[in-house]
């Protein structure tokens, strides 16, 4: 979250808590308080690029150009980069989430779609019949409009970093008025796929160079430490951590 307000990485990933209660869903695809005009677009993939901070990324495969701008905001409010590490853009977060959702993931190939819905607990986990890629599209449709009737007539990628963090903090706790699916449960699959990609291998698409591998002492996909452990022995394991395409 911002650091303007003392939140530094280790608390975000530790405390954030995700709840959920499950709503219905509104049979549409734009929320209310957004003009069609500026709804996000139709849910074709796009090869459109993103930059931040300088840096350009890959082309993106499931996000228009709105969506992705909406993303990247969400994630670099979520994990921004500070004196600790990297944050969750400049490792391609945004991209991994892209990629997951252009894929078997995104269409839920290994979910159970079928029904019937209903309030579920905790323990139960995601109890919506919309594949992850469907809930992030209609998500973010009802989070800009949202922040849209709430926020002067702004999208969530225009508003400051103290607004993001406000408003994402509503969010999580379900006190955002969503339009078409309950907020809670879109932040918990956002925060998911955050932390999915910023610590995951980097032949997904984040960790871009091992980075937060290196942040955080961890050696990679490394099989074999029997040649070495003498030398290392009551000794930390300091050494370039390598992703599995590395072993290839």
């Amino acid at each position: 979250m911002a650091d303007d307000e003392g939140v530094r990485r280790r608390d975000v990933l530790k405390g954030l808590g995700v709840t959920g209660a499950v709503a219905g869903i509104i049979a549409k695809t734009v929320s209310p308080g957004i003009d069609e005009a500026q709804a996000q677009p139709a849910a074709q993939p796009h090869g459109h690029t993103m930059a931040r901070n300088g840096q350009a990324a890959d082309a993106f495969r499931f996000f228009t150009p709105p969506e992705a701008a909406v993303v990247v905001a969400l994630v670099d409010t979520l994990i921004p980069k500070d004196d600790v590490g990297p944050g969750g853009v400049e490792v391609g977060v945004p991209m991994f989430i892209d990629h997951e959702l252009a894929g078997a993931y995104g269409r839920g190939a290994r979910m159970y779609l079928d029904g019937p819905f209903g309030e579920g607990t905790p323990q139960q986990g995601y109890q919506l019949p919309l594949p992850p890629a469907d809930l992030y599209r209609v998500g973010i449709a009802d989070l800009n409009a949202w922040c849209f009737k709430t926020r002067g007539g702004k999208t969530f990628d225009q508003l400051s970093v103290a607004d993001r963090t406000m408003a994402l903090k509503a969010v999580e706790a379900g006190e955002a008025e969503f339009a078409q699916v309950p907020a809670r449960i879109f932040f918990s699959m956002l925060l998911q796929n955050t932390m999915e990609g910023y610590f995951a291998d980097s032949m997904y698409g984040g960790n871009r160079s091992n980075a937060v591998w290196k942040m955080i002492g961890f050696p990679g996909a490394i099989g074999m430490y029997g040649d070495v452990i003498e030398k290392y022995r009551n000794k930390q394991y300091d050494v370039a951590p390598r992703s599995i395409q590395d072993l290839s």
